[in-house]
């Protein structure tokens, strides 16, 4: 007898593996069941899976029965479909390039392979907080999570699909060379001439440091910008943003939505509402 009404969902990250159990009935997190835990990126590969095995196994023992269904959130480059590994150059989890993850997984936790899905990080993202997070619903959205790197996904009617605009040409550049963590502090040292370790020290100069505050508002034109175009190629319902950065939204929201309004896009803009745990919502679901 298996837990037909439960999942183990999973976000794997640059430095941790959070898990829990989901009720994906009542879409909730079984109490006590979510747990992170830290990982070397950079360690060997037996290491890795080790530690990722161990998660895992733990968490799914405070089932009351057996688990038949694994999701994993995972970032890339990664064969999603064949569950391989293409993690190369981008100082985390090299030494897994090339090895089949699904097969590893499937027998450290004596699990048939075809039961253990893994999707992009991205798109579990958006997934969770449209079937999980945001109370009303949506046929379409786009989503787009804010941190050191630029993630981009979109929903329809059900599916949730890695939109990897990141890399798309933007001004003199590209997406993420805008909108990320290393252009808020790039930007602050251009301007203050001294260095921050991150947004959230930006975030806690706004109300004192006139650079800071300017910061925000280049970054709301480079965010309005970049969600115009990422909007008018998808017509979407909803536009969900998460991240680490999110948490200084209103700093930047207020006007990137006024831009965008300025632009013709009218279009809904929420911030997320279950911070990572939307990531392992929607590996599961």
């Amino acid at each position: 007898m298996t837990n037909a009404g439960i999942r183990l969902g999973a976000d794997i990250g640059g430095s941790h593996i959070a898990t829990a159990l989901i009720d994906v009935v009542n879409r909730g997190i079984v109490p006590l069941s979510a747990s992170r835990v830290s990982v070397d990126s950079k360690a060997s590969a037996e290491e890795i899976i080790h530690c990722w095995s161990g998660a895992l196994k733990t968490t799914m023992q405070l089932a009351d029965q057996p688990i038949d269904s694994v999701g994993i959130a995972m970032p890339g480059p990664f064969d999603y479909d064949a569950g391989i590994c293409l993690m190369k150059e981008n100082d985390k989890y090299e030494a897994l390039y090339g090895l089949n993850i699904k097969k590893i997984l499937s027998r450290d936790l004596d699990m048939p392979v075809q039961c253990i899905h893994i999707s992009n990080d991205a798109a579990c993202f958006l997934r969770g907080e449209i079937m999980a997070g945001i109370p009303s619903n949506y046929n379409t959205a786009i989503g787009i999570t804010l941190g050191t790197g630029l993630g981009t996904s979109y929903y329809k009617n059900g599916e949730a699909a890695d939109a990897d605009l990141w890399c798309m040409p933007f001004r003199s550049g590209i997406a993420e060379d805008y909108i990320s963590t290393r252009w808020f502090l790039s930007r602050y040292h251009e301007l203050a001439h001294k260095r921050l370790p991150d947004v959230k020290a930006l975030s806690l100069l706004h109300h004192s440091c006139t650079y800071a505050r300017q910061v925000f508002e280049e970054f709301a034109g480079n965010l309005s910008a970049f969600l115009a175009l990422f909007a008018q190629k998808n017509n979407p319902d909803i536009i969900v943003i998460g991240g680490n950065i999110a948490k200084a939204a209103s700093f930047f929201l207020p006007a990137t939505k006024a831009k965008l309004s300025e632009m013709g896009i009218n279009t809904p803009v929420h911030t997320a509402t279950l911070g990572e745990d939307a990531l392992i919502f929607g590996a599961a679901l």
